[in-house]
This record gives C-alpha cells, structure tokens and sequence, in this order.
C-alpha cells in the first residue's frame, strides 16, 4: 500500500484549479468584478421572483381572513384542499421545470414563468366558487415550480460554492420580506373601497399579479442567462466569471455541459442532495406553515383587533426574519460552512414550539413567532448552497437543486393540513408536528455532517491513478462527486 502522502499528492493532480491558482492579477480583479456581477444580476433575478412569494404564501393567509373563505361558500377544510392543489403541481412539475430552465436558459425561463404565475394570481380575483380557486392555485403551482431553484442554478452560473449561500439569501429574503410588505399591502390595500370591480380580498390578488406581470416584462429585457453572454463585461471580465466557477469542478472540462441522464441521476441521488432534501421536506413544514396560518394564528391571540390590526401584527416577525434570513447566511460565507446551520436552527424553532406548547399566554405566543420565523427562513438559502456545494456538473446540480425544492414542498403539502380549523384556537396538534420535524432536522443535520467527513477520510485513502486508469474523459466527466478526487464540502 502507498503512503498516504503519496496518494494525497496523486490527488491534487486531478483536481481543477481552486481560487489560490488564480494569478495574482486575476485575484486582484476578482472582488470588483463579484460586486459588479452582484449588482448587475442580483436585482433583475430577484426583482420577477419577489412579487411571487406574496400570492404563493402570505396573501391566501391574509385574504382568507378579509373574507375569502366567506365568499366562496367554504366549510370544513376547503382552505386546506385549496392549499394542497398548489402543491400538487408544484411538487410534480419541480424537476421537469428545473431541467427546462436549463434547455431554455434562465434568461428565458424566469421571466416567463413570473408573467404567467402573474396571470394566474390576476385570475385568482375573479373566482367565485372553490373548485375554481382550487384550479387556479393548481395552475400557480405549475409556474411556481421552477422559480427557487431556477433562481438557485441561475446563481450557481455566476457564483463559487462559498459565496453562492449569501447571495442566494438574497432572493430568499424576499419570502420574510413579502410575509412583512404582504401584511403591510394587503392592509393597505383593503383601505380600499374599490380596484375597478373588485372589492376587498379580489383586490390583493388583482393589484399584486398586475405588479408581478409588470416586473416579468421588464426581466425579459434585463436578466442575463450566463457569463458568456453578459454585454456588460468586457471578455477578460467574461473569461475570469467562467474560470472562477470552473476552477472549482473537479475533472471536468466545460462549465455549461449538455443535459446528460447519468449526470441527472448523479445529481438526484446524491447522499447529500437526498440528505437536505429530507431537511427541506422538514423546513417547509415550519415555513410554509407559518405563512399560511400565521395570519390566523394572529387573529386567535389578538381577536378583540380589528381585520387591518391582525394583518399588521403580521408584519414584524417578517421582518425581523429578514435580518437572519440574510445574516445566518453570511455567516455561513465567511465560514465556507454550510451543515452546521442546521442543527442550530433546528434548535431555536425546538425552542419556538415549545414556547408556544407551554403557555396559552398571547404575548409569548407571538414573541415565538419571531423565534421560529427568524430561524427556519435562512435554512432556504443554506439547503439549495449545500445541494450545489456537493455536485461537479452544472447538470447535476440543476438535478440536485430540483429535488431539493421538490421534495421540500412535499412538506408543504403536510403543512397545509398542520393547522386544522378543529385544533384550534391554540392548535397543539400543529404546533406539536413542528416541534418533532425541528427535532428531526437537528439530528439529521448532525449525522449528514459526521458521515461527511466520516467519507472524506474514507476518500482519502483511495488511489486515483489506478481508478480511473482507462477511463476516457467523458466516463470520468460522469463520474461526478464518485470521482476519487472528490470531497464533501460541510
């Protein structure tokens, strides 16, 4: 057997290039030329996808407790079933949407997802009976279904595995961030007599799709789909974007590959990708929960306010959310650490639930809304940076960043049915279903991390060169994170 030093050097051999083989002059153009990629597509990816976020999650909230569920006749769990219709098609269409956005290109994608979710949520203003509002959201869910993780791929194009946890908190604080301007227009909104023909609830559906269309419109004009593409880089600027995401990608050759079925499947079946899937599966339970019934949960603990009081007191723990929503994140950059957060931020919602378990009184009650809703919101950004963390190929990662978002919404799909009219008023049923999924996702995000490195050890010791001696550069392409030279990055 060789000496471990030995296969340690065999190693460095096949790996690309990392940030410290970048010329020195390369590295001294490299921090502008990240703040001028930050400013230039940071805004146009985030600007067609925030406006979504307030139809998919606060705005039912807040509408049903502006009359939607008395106007459309609903009885039992109609609001639930309503719920769950979104699901479905959003958890079906999620990886044929992800693997779309990279034969079309996120440029094209992205926008044209956003204008028609745009319409979608217009018509969401114009039903009258809850199977036609049951197909209405079944039809967001459809043009829902590729924005997080096509924004996620989308970035991936542009950022290393370090720095793509912070500036894809940046889009993912828009979710807090509309829970906050949700709460904030909806109000606003409702002060309204009228928007044409409509009338209360019809209007928050009607005023935000207009907005959402409108920002659609002007992303097809602005959103840049690659480096290679940018016009406003010069081509020094667009070799040294392409080198930076590449250096990182071990025996690999291309950055933008072509859609391949076993990189797909390395991709999707990655222990790390079905690990944090698992995770997300969790986290949505608590997020997407928290959006839908948080409005309700308000009312409950403030009934003696008025409909425009609840929606405002909806508003803060947004946007203190927000905050952490960017700030676990950042510090997740500085690191270069992903899988630690998890158990962390499992274990502030433990502590939220329990608050809410332990005391009917209303002002600790709602103080927990902060707890929870400042911790699980940054796990989105944190999921969808380890996923893409731990593939080669772009391919892969698309793959990858699909099944997350797919089998995260599968806890959504749990959480429309978390909080039911008969658990009520203090609903110990759901309140309890997310202090297990956070017990959970502390313990999983414990053992994904000691087996990574558990596995990296393992990596350590075997002898590339014998490997993948007589492999071809295509066969060892495929590979992806089974080449010997791979690690895990926590």
């Amino acid at each position: 057997m060789r000496p471990r030093k030995a296969r340690r050097a065999q190693t460095s051999m096949h790996r690309q290039p990392t940030a410290n083989h970048v010329s020195d002059p390369e590295r001294a153009n490299e921090a502008e030329q990240i703040w001028a990629v930050a400013g230039a597509i940071q805004p146009c990816s985030g600007a067609p996808a925030a406006p979504k976020d307030r139809p998919l999650t606060t705005d039912i909230g807040n509408a049903k407790i502006a009359g939607l569920d008395a106007d459309l006749g609903m009885k039992g769990s109609d609001y639930n079933l309503i719920i769950t219709a979104f699901y479905v098609s959003y958890i079906v269409f999620e990886i044929p949407c992800n693997v779309m956005c990279k034969w079309m290109g996120p440029g094209w994608f992205l926008p044209l997802s956003t204008l028609l979710f745009g319409i979608a949520s217009v018509g969401t203003a114009f039903v009258k009976t809850v199977p036609q509002a049951a197909v209405v959201r079944f039809l967001l869910g459809i043009f829902e279904a590729g924005m997080m993780p096509g924004i996620a791929y989308y970035l991936s194009r542009w950022y290393r595995r370090s720095e793509l946890v912070f500036r894809l908190s940046l889009y993912i604080a828009t979710a807090p961030l509309a829970g906050a301007f949700g709460g904030l227009l909806a109000s606003a909104i409702l002060k309204l007599d009228h928007f044409g023909g409509l009338r209360r609830w019809r209007m928050i559906f009607a005023i935000e799709g207009i907005i959402t269309i409108g920002l659609a419109l002007v992303s097809f004009f602005t959103l840049t789909d690659r480096p290679s593409t940018a016009r406003w880089l010069t081509e020094e600027e667009k070799d040294l974007a392409i080198a930076r995401v590449k250096s990182e990608r071990v025996g690999t050759t291309v950055v933008l590959d072509k859609i391949d079925k076993v990189k797909l499947r390395r991709g999707i079946l990655s222990p790390i990708t079905l690990s944090i899937s698992f995770i997300f599966l969790l986290v949505n339970v608590t997020v997407q929960g928290l959006a839908f019934f948080a409005p309700t949960i308000v009312k409950t603990i403030y009934s003696d306010k008025t409909t425009i009081q609840q929606q405002l007191y909806t508003v803060p723990p947004y946007a203190v959310a927000t905050f952490f929503t960017m700030f676990f994140p950042f510090v997740s950059w500085r690191l270069d650490r992903r899988q630690i957060f998890f158990p962390i931020c499992g274990l502030l919602c433990v502590a939220g639930y329990i608050m809410f378990l332990a005391t009917a009184n209303p002002s600790v009650r709602y103080g927990a809304t902060f707890v929870i809703s400042s911790a699980c919101f940054s796990l989105g950004a944190i999921t969808n940076a380890q996923v893409s963390a731990n593939v080669v190929s772009d391919t892969a990662r698309s793959a990858a960043i699909g099944t997350v978002a797919m089998l995260g919404n599968v806890g959504g799909l749990v959480a429309s049915w978390s909080f039911l009219a008969w658990d009520g008023p203090n609903y110990p049923i759901g309140n309890g279903l997310n202090l297990a999924t956070n017990g959970m996702i502390f313990i999983v995000g414990i053992l994904t991390l000691l087996w990574m490195k558990r596995d990296n050890r393992k990596r350590d010791e075997r002898n590339i060169d014998e490997e993948l001696s007589g492999m071809s550069q295509g066969e060892i392409e495929d590979l992806d994170w089974k080449h010997p030279a791979f690690r895990w990055r926590p």
